[in-house]
């Protein structure tokens, strides 16, 4: 079953402050944020304004120095890493920029990894089959190469379909279309802006895509780390 509306979390974050050099401008500065639960929401903003980090923030990877980050229920940024990890996995589906394709698996086993992780190996409770979602992303004859063997537009579908491939309330996608064609990306782009309003969840995702900005329901911009103009998707 896929999850309910209720499933989707709201995402807030209170006066958050994130820095990696004590002597240095804060990567985001006293960020307040709301988004509302089943939104999908594009976050835009030059290279190096802190999108990056606001989705590892969001999604546990990281904490604030200061601030509060909630999902839903839970306060993330009190997690310590195991109770993050295991929040991850039953809530947050993740599309990384940098990947992270374990390299000795093939494409399939990669896909089949996050089912197993999530406890599905079958792809019930709202999950696709593995190899309905690599059809999907259109590597149906490549399932059985590894990382290596892939053209790096390859690997980010594959990264697309190890995110998709699992039924979560929240999903956080870091560049996803930053590797791929025209073409390519705006089917990638329906495929997963499809997956997430099928199942009610609530979308983050970080892009330079102009496809992405006109598909998603609120646009939210950061400079410098700190937040700027908002609008609509298509506006």
């Amino acid at each position: 079953m896929s999850p309910s509306d209720a499933d989707a979390p709201t995402i807030s974050l209170r006066d958050v402050v994130r820095r990696f050099d004590v002597e240095g401008a804060p990567v985001l500065d006293r960020i307040d944020l709301e988004i509302d639960a089943g939104s999908l929401v594009a976050l835009v903003g030059p290279s190096g304004s802190g999108k990056t980090t606001l989705l590892n923030l969001v999604a546990g990877l990281d904490r604030p120095d200061a601030g509060t980050v909630r999902v839903g229920d839970a306060d993330v940024s009190t997690l310590d890493d195991d109770d993050a990890a295991r929040w991850r996995r039953s809530t947050v589906a993740s599309i990384f920029q940098a990947k992270g394709l374990v390299p000795h698996l093939t494409a399939r086993e990669n896909v089949d990894l996050a089912l197993r992780l999530a406890g599905d190996t079958r792809g019930d409770g709202g999950s696709d089959s593995v190899g309905e979602i690599l059809t999907a992303v259109g590597l149906d004859e490549v399932v059985g190469h590894r990382p290596g063997q892939l053209s790096g537009g390859q690997q980010q579908r594959v990264a697309i379909a190890r995110g998709l491939v699992v039924a979560r309330g929240l999903v956080v996608a870091d560049e996803p279309t930053a590797e791929l064609d025209t073409d390519t990306g705006e089917r990638m782009i329906e495929l997963l802006v499809d997956r997430v309003r099928a199942r009610g969840a609530t979308a983050l995702i970080a892009t330079h895509d102009v496809a992405v900005v006109a598909a998603v329901d609120r646009v939210v911009r950061l400079v410098d780390g700190h937040l700027a103009a908002e609008r609509g998707g298509d506006g």
